[in-house]
């Protein structure tokens, strides 16, 4: 892959680490936030309480996708990170959704990472742009297969759930 172009690979998902796939972020500047559910974003909870702050907002969090997954291509077996917007894709729902949905049923990070793998798809990854950073980033997923259901459904249908019911 040259220096800083993208790279579009057709590949197989081969796995995914189902133990920490998520992250929470400030639901207004989408900062990084500690895990602890009561910590708020200094940034914009220190603006909101700042003398020159026309409206009063306390920021909430929400929750981002960040799932490690491993993929084989045709030459080789690679672990990428895909964050929430590629995620969503896989998973036909937030991050939010899905740590609710797990919640009620706590097998469900493992069975998704189940459901996952052998699906096949066109993927684009770049380098990442933290010359710290150590997997590519998938910047977009595109199914492959035309009966491909995202992960929230297959899991409803498994778990017997109805929406809006």
């Amino acid at each position: 892959m040259e220096v800083d172009k993208p790279t579009t690979v057709m590949c197989t998902i081969v796995g995914m680490d189902y133990s920490n796939f998520c992250y929470r972020v400030c639901s207004i500047c989408e900062r990084t936030l500690p895990d602890d559910p009561s910590s708020l974003c200094k940034f914009c909870n220190f603006n909101s309480n700042s003398d020159n702050a026309s409206v009063s907002v306390s920021s909430s969090s929400k929750r981002l996708f960040r799932l490690l997954i491993s993929i084989a291509t045709d030459t080789k077996v690679k672990v990428v990170i895909c964050f929430d917007r590629a995620a969503r894709v896989l998973f036909g729902c937030s991050a939010d959704e899905f740590v609710d949905f797990a919640k009620v049923h706590p097998f469900a990070a493992m069975t998704a990472s189940k459901v996952l793998q052998g699906e096949m798809f066109k993927m684009t990854l770049n380098k990442p742009k933290n010359g710290n950073a150590q997997h590519l980033r998938v910047a977009t997923v595109f199914p492959l297969s035309s009966v491909f259901r995202p992960v929230i459904e297959t899991l409803r249908e498994r778990y017997g759930v109805r929406v809006g019911s």
